[in-house]
């Protein structure tokens, strides 16, 4: 057992980061114009843009979090991934077809074809500011890892996983992105396996030992059917609530739909997305097997934690007191990979939904070149405000869990954009400002489903939160367009010079 880092250990960890910042430097000499920046010239395979989804949608909460819920409690956790499955073969079929017709850049581009402008813009809007929150948390849990593994304080471990991955994300665009990502999969799915045999090998009796104590403990449970709605993990929670949380995260938001702009056919695109969830469901699997691990050698005395230490820490402890030196640097570039995946995917998707849903429209005719320079601008804009909320994370977040609050962040408006891409997929959508209408209410209603003094400790679970947004925006605003004025198909449209259409 032992808390220092080793030479080797760090040495790995510099050549991850150096790594990675180099190959941002070498894609940036193909950029020069943004179809290439932003969506790789359309020419992505398949397999590329799989892994991508998955590495996007992996960060450092699920490396660290996952498996401290199943430190905590089961493996119903595992419930959430059947409505992944679900959910993304319905938007394979009905709304990955939509978005590539055309020349679309940004996701949203697709609302201001099927309303107008302010649509568009405020679901861009959100999305960006959404993203600052919940991708500032994890890089915040990020950051409290790499300050036990390097013993420095909390602000210097943001600014060192932020600036990193802000340099090579600015650099390279979205094949650096999606190349590291690539990378990236492979070393903390490699981090991870690596670990969990480490585990098992602490284990006195090895397999059969963590068999057993996990039956004794009811640890590798399932399914849970209650119909208690508050409680986070059920069969129904999963099936429904995921199943609609993923086709609002993976359906309407820019990080995601993204990918698919890069595919080089609808068929590949839907191959990619759907294959995700079967991939993301044994990826949980696996976190969770860890998590159980960590149980059987904590109840076995063998992990001992100090009072006060967080689910989110334990997988960090055991990496820090229990792993060779060697094997504790690549875990560490496991957990700094799943992070940076997630952060650069972000910068890159909000600089596009930025460039393309706001200045350009507001700047038509420039230069390609002019459009790229913004781009890289809006990418460090961004990655400051994680780092903000980060730090601001620091002294605010103490003993609450970081995946429930970051899913918490992302259902409180995911729900609300599908709603708005589920009006614009009618055959004739309801006018802008029914489809507006419909928005602010969803989130009224999911807030005051939110608000603790309605619920106290019994909240409503987090993964309703994005159904009823979505249902809500849509039943109100077909509510509102039919017991108010009517307007013809043409108020729909957006009225800017050379913008009523795109591609």
């Amino acid at each position: 057992m032992h808390s220092e880092l080793a030479a080797v250990d760090v040495a790995i960890v510099l050549l991850y980061v150096l790594g990675t910042i180099g190959l941002g430097a070498w894609f940036s000499r193909r950029q020069h114009n943004l179809s290439t920046y932003f969506v790789g010239d359309r020419n992505v395979r398949w397999g590329l843009v799989l892994i991508s989804i998955v590495a996007t949608e992996t960060s450092t909460v699920t490396f660290l979090s996952v498996p401290g819920v199943a430190f905590k409690g089961d493996f119903t956790f595992l419930q959430l991934a059947f409505g992944y499955v679900v959910g993304r073969a319905l938007i394979a079929w009905f709304l990955v077809p939509q978005y590539l017709r055309g020349e679309l850049l940004s996701a949203y581009q697709l609302l201001q074809q099927r309303f107008d402008r302010s649509v568009q813009r405020t679901a861009s809007g959100v999305f960006l500011l959404t993203r600052v929150v919940a991708d500032g948390l994890r890089l915040y849990l990020a950051a409290l890892l790499l300050q036990q593994f390097t013993g420095w304080n909390g602000p210097a471990s943001v600014l060192a996983i932020g600036g990193a991955t802000i340099l090579y994300t600015l650099l390279g665009g979205i094949q650096a992105v999606i190349w590291t990502d690539t990378i990236q999969f492979i070393i903390y799915i490699l981090g991870a396996i690596v670990a969990g045999i480490c585990i098992v090998q602490q284990i006195p009796q090895g397999v059969p030992g963590y068999l057993a104590v996990g039956e004794q403990m009811h640890k590798f449970t399932i399914l849970n059917f209650t119909l208690d709605l508050t409680q986070t993990y059920t069969f129904w929670t999963g099936l429904i609530g995921g199943a609609c949380f993923t086709m609002a995260s993976h359906g309407a938001d820019q990080m995601m739909v993204q990918r698919y702009l890069c595919s080089r056919s609808i068929g590949q695109a839907r191959v990619a997305l759907v294959l995700s969830g079967v991939v993301v469901l044994f990826q949980f699997l696996l976190f969770l097997s860890i998590g159980t691990g960590l149980y059987v050698l904590h109840q076995q005395g063998t992990l001992r934690l100090s009072a006060g230490t967080r689910d989110d820490e334990v997988f960090g402890v055991f990496i820090i007191h229990f792993l060779p030196h060697g094997l504790i640097g690549l875990v560490i570039a496991a957990v700094l990979s799943a992070s940076m995946c997630t952060l650069s995917s972000s910068l890159n998707s909000s600089a596009g939904a930025f460039v393309n849903d706001f200045y350009r429209p507001l700047r038509p005719g420039l230069k390609e070149r002019a459009y790229l320079i913004v781009s890289r601008w809006m990418t460090l804009f961004w990655g400051l405000s994680r780092i903000v909320v980060a730090l601001f994370a620091l002294h605010w977040l103490h003993d609450r869990s970081v995946i429930d609050q970051v899913f918490t962040v992302a259902g409180f408006t995911t729900g609300m954009i599908l709603g708005l891409f589920l009006l614009g997929s009618l055959r004739r959508p309801v006018p802008s400002w029914a489809a507006l209408a419909g928005l602010v209410i969803g989130f009224l209603v999911v807030f005051l489903i939110w608000l603790p003094p309605l619920w106290g400790d019994q909240r409503l679970a987090w993964p309703w939160y994005a159904p009823i947004g979505t249902v809500t925006t849509v039943a109100v605003a077909l509510a509102v367009h039919c017991l108010g004025p009517q307007y013809g198909s043409s108020a729909n449209r957006g009225t800017e010079p050379g913008l009523d259409k795109i591609g």
